[in-house]
């Protein structure tokens, strides 16, 4: 078993008590009653230079535990202060440490769109995103399935929510456009095996339909990648360990922001 499928089996498994103690319909009920969504293809798309999706992260499989965030809403208060796009938290539970109710923390302090960044294997999992308030869902193509894919890029749509749809290779960027993506990730990191190619999103974004929003991925520690991933191409860059682990996350922020406009 591989690194991915070992945290997609925890996934299932806390998701299925979830299940058991919030419906379905509850979750649709709630997603109605709330405010529509905020678009993310606009918030995302590059016009004048690359946006920054800051992330709100306590751990990773690759690193463990990186920062202990008490307070993930002024986290994400010091990201839009610094200029940040849109704000990306981390929701699973086992290795990341993170939290529906980190998301419910950010979604009432910031106004920029927040991106539900989870390990999504279920239309469940789409509602219960739009019901705590998120703009954007992640979607995994190595995650999910030749089916699966392009039904819950619908089922995204149908909850209001931008699906941003995360690639690794060629194949896996085929199978995003094939779906619809109007927002493909490049993960810079092989969630399989956990190791970085830092030339993967030079390589890899003219694979990208024209049109389509193109994010940078993982490893992205400075000003200088930022500046790199836009020569290459990016829309947008999403940044967190090299975030939660600084001491000034709106001034760093700010810098990757000025970066990506240079």
């Amino acid at each position: 078993m591989n690194v991915l499928d070992s945290i997609v089996d925890g996934v299932r498994a806390d998701l299925a008590v979830r299940r058991d103690r919030v419906p379905l319909a509850e979750l649709r009920r709630r997603a109605a009653a709330g405010p529509a969504a905020l678009d993310g293809v606009t918030a995302l798309r590059g016009d004048g230079g690359v946006r920054v999706i800051a992330e709100v992260k306590r751990a990773s499989p690759s690193a463990g535990r990186l920062a202990a965030v008490p307070d993930p809403a002024e986290l994400a208060g010091a990201y839009e202060d610094g200029g940040a796009a849109a704000v990306s938290v981390l929701t699973e539970e086992r290795q990341f440490g993170g939290s529906l109710e980190d998301l419910d923390a950010v979604r009432r302090r910031v106004r920029v769109p927040v991106l539900r960044k989870d390990f999504v294997v279920s239309r469940y999992q789409v509602w219960e995103a739009r019901a705590h308030g998120a703009d954007l869902v992640l979607l995994i193509v190595a995650a999910l399935d030749r089916e699966r894919l392009p039904l819950l890029v619908a089922e995204a749509r149908d909850a209001g929510l931008t699906p941003l749809v995360e690639a690794h290779d060629a194949e896996e960027i085929a199978r995003a456009a094939d779906a619809g993506a109007e927002v493909i990730g490049i993960n810079s990191r092989d969630l399989r095996s956990l190791e970085v190619d830092r030339t993967a999103f030079a390589r890899l974004a003219g694979r990208v339909p024209e049109g389509v929003v193109r994010v940078a991925e993982s490893g992205i520690r400075d000003a200088g990648d930022v500046a790199a991933c836009a020569a290459a191409g990016a829309d947008a860059v999403l940044v967190g360990t090299a975030l939660v682990t600084g001491d000034a996350p709106s001034a760093a922020v700010r810098a990757l922001c000025e970066a990506g406009r240079r």
